[in-house]
């Protein structure tokens, strides 16, 4: 079976650090597959509300999620302290991709590596549109 691959890139843009829940188990007692993704998205507005922007305004353009892909490679449990890391790279006159990396703090662990596509968009017209200046500014 060929399995996915996930080149992390070496420059990180923001890191949160995150505690895992009750509700982020599965009935195998460890983070559940599916939470990989909503961490994910924790990170993301965290590290846009850095930049004093959301999900809906990033420095005038919204963004959604064109695709996703996810590398397992150790649990994670209730209270487990996660570092999570993300990065913008191949950005486009329209579009990035956003690299997650999520590590225990205590054990050095990496429990999951992942990678969103990400595009502008703007809702009310429903089309994509232009990377805002702002943005490439922000992300160096």
């Amino acid at each position: 079976m060929a399995r996915v691959k996930i080149d992390l890139p070496k420059k990180w843009h923001f890191i949160t650090e995150i505690i895992l829940r009750v509700d982020d188990m599965n009935y195998g007692n460890h983070l559940g597959n599916e939470k990989i993704l909503i961490l994910a998205h924790e990170c993301r507005l965290r590290f846009l509300q850095s930049f004093g922007c959301s999900e809906f305004d990033v420095f005038g353009a919204s963004i959604i999620q064109a695709d996703a892909a996810i590398v397992y490679k150790s649990e994670g449990h209730i209270g487990d302290l996660i570092n999570a890391r993300i990065s913008v790279q191949e950005v486009s006159k329209s579009s990035f991709e956003l690299y997650y990396l999520f590590e225990n703090t205590a054990t050095g662990k990496v429990l999951a590596q992942a990678k969103t596509g990400m595009v502008f968009y703007d809702y009310k017209k429903a089309t994509i549109v232009k990377t805002p200046d702002m943005f490439l500014k922000k992300i160096g």
